[in-house]
């Protein structure tokens, strides 16, 4: 028996017609999923980049995949070629974040399903995690997040540190000091503090300034600590 020859008409016997139907409505359903995803990143993800921008690419990212796997499912030989055409394929996007890549997966995952064919799933997963990152957002909302405060000036700035950290104090709660170096260049404080509004920001920002106009302040995301 000529074994090449068997195995060219296992590949052969393996292709099987796409329903164009099933393809388009899967396809629409890819689409409508990527869409809600973004608006659920834009809304509710934490990430400091442009997250509107970053969303964008999710629905070019779930609708490709949907027809990758789509077409690769319905012969052995495009699945073999899948894997040499990856091969020579390099990946060197940035994911500056966490959040980032775990919505990216999630838009593939929503790729791979749609084109698997398992749309009930697909779509009861995706309501389900949807679901979740609502809810946790709410309870999160109701927590109290630290934010760093970041307070520098030349060497000719106020030197008074003690009401520097007082202006911070009475405008938050909950203060930490984590860092403070003083030298011939200037000075420099870093505070852990708790701050519930943005006017208490503005605030914070506008009393430094008032103090002395030659400091500088950065409020900074709490990234786990410094």
């Amino acid at each position: 028996m000529d074994k090449s020859l068997t195995f060219e008409q296992f590949l052969a016997s393996t292709s099987s017609e796409i329903s164009m139907y099933g393809f388009l409505i899967n396809l629409v359903i890819s689409g409508m999923l990527a869409i809600i995803l973004s608006k659920v990143y834009v809304r509710y993800g934490k990430a400091l980049s442009n997250r509107y921008a970053f969303s964008r690419n999710f629905v070019m990212l779930t609708m490709t995949i949907m027809v990758i796997i789509t077409i690769v499912k319905s012969s052995l030989a495009l699945s073999l070629g899948l894997v040499g055409a990856l091969s020579i394929v390099r990946y060197r996007t940035a994911i500056k974040e966490p959040e980032e890549l775990a919505y990216t997966f999630l838009a593939i995952a929503i790729g791979l399903g749609m084109g698997a064919d398992q749309v009930m799933v697909t779509v009861s997963s995706f309501v389900t995690i949807v679901l979740v990152i609502i809810v946790r957002q709410r309870i999160r909302e109701d927590e109290l997040e630290f934010i760093n405060i970041r307070i520098a000036g030349a060497p000719e700035s106020s030197k008074d540190i003690t009401r520097l950290i007082q202006i911070v104090e009475n405008n938050s709660n909950g203060l930490e000091l984590k860092r403070m170096n003083d030298s011939s260049d200037g000075f420099e404080i870093l505070l852990s503090t708790v701050i519930t509004s943005y006017e208490s920001m503005i605030k914070i920002k506008t009393e430094l300034s008032n103090f002395d106009k030659k400091i500088s302040v950065s409020f900074l995301e709490n990234m786990g600590g410094v």
